[in-house]
């Protein structure tokens, strides 16, 4: 088996051979997932290499500050034909969560797959998967350091930006000692922690407050209180103005309940497709169960999507999970 510190010679070898790269992270991206991408483009710059960040639809707002973040594409508004032969996917559990940007990608594609889901299935031409990572902007963090380059503070803000979200404020039980030892450093090299963290994880819209508080309105327990679930739909989110970026962390209000072991979030998409969002407490799988309804994650924080109604859909997810209770 192919050990990780290969992996990464191996992701520079790729980068360093070719040209005119495609760089891509998942749909509805979250901060991780954007980080991951300008960090990318900032290496790519400078190594000299042309590049292309896209996804397939816009970043949240509250990313804006990062540097190169501004030259990421909106896909879907694009309205362009493209065609990159070598592309370079970022904090993608499988190659469907690129979304429509596939459609930017030849058929005979070089795809370099850096990530950190335990349920990657390994897409790409060049795989660096590091499960037990607690954001892909860690993984990237070694790999950057491969290259003879020095850091900047937008690069190291890119960095902390991925740990920081991926980590819930370094709470969650990835944050490792290799996560506060990375961390240390970006701060060194002049990175605001406590300005991020408020920006980040602290402030909220007045749409934000509005949906969160429509969502707990639906709240459902089952299970003897194990699991509990809510839901919005489009109605609410015309009525609250929210956005997509406005509905992360509504999962967690579901899972910090006292007593509850699996949380769920479930977003309705149209009247035939919704969205499902999972958080555990730790004593269930919930990659196990997303990947049961073809989507993926981690152990404690897993996603799917659903065709059916709402009323379909929650009855086939929540029956799935009594059954790891």
């Amino acid at each position: 088996m192919q050990t990780y510190e290969q992996a990464l010679l191996d992701a520079k070898a790729f980068v360093e051979k070719h040209d005119d790269f495609l760089v891509v992270s998942h749909v509805q991206p979250d901060g991780d997932a954007v980080s991951s991408t300008v960090a990318v483009g900032w290496l790519l710059s400078c190594l000299g290499k042309k590049f292309t960040l896209v996804n397939e639809g816009p970043i949240p707002k509250r990313m804006n500050y990062l540097t190169l973040s501004d030259q990421i594409i909106n896909q879907l508004s694009d309205g362009g034909q493209r065609e990159y032969q070598n592309i370079i996917c970022v904090d993608c559990a499988d190659f469907k969560r690129v979304g429509m940007v596939k459609e930017w990608m030849a058929e005979s594609a070089n795809i370099l797959n850096i990530d950190h889901h335990p349920t990657n299935d390994g897409f790409g031409t060049v795989n660096v998967i590091k499960a037990d990572a607690a954001a892909t902007a860690e993984v990237l963090y070694d790999w950057i350091n491969c290259f003879d380059i020095e850091w900047t503070t937008a690069a190291a803000e890119a960095i902390y930006t991925g740990l920081l979200t991926d980590t819930g404020g370094f709470r969650y039980s990835s944050t490792s000692p290799k996560v506060m030892e990375i961390s240390s450093r970006l701060l060194e090299l002049g990175v605001n922690g406590p300005e991020l963290a408020e920006t980040l994880l602290e402030e909220v819209t007045l749409a934000q407050v509005k949906v969160l508080a429509l969502a707990l309105s639906t709240l459902e327990l089952t299970a003897d209180g194990k699991i509990a679930y809510v839901h919005v739909t489009p109605e609410h989110m015309v009525i609250s103005g929210a956005e997509n970026e406005d509905l992360e962390g509504i999962v967690n209000f579901t899972r910090n309940i006292q007593g509850v072991e699996v949380g769920i979030f479930f977003k309705v998409i149209n009247d035939n497709a919704v969205k499902a969002s999972m958080r555990s407490a730790g004593k269930v799988d919930v990659a196990a169960i997303a990947q049961h309804f073809d989507g993926g994650g981690h152990i404690k924080a897993a996603g799917c999507r659903l065709e059916g109604s709402l009323g379909e859909v929650i009855e086939k997810v929540v029956q799935r999970v009594k059954e790891f209770l």
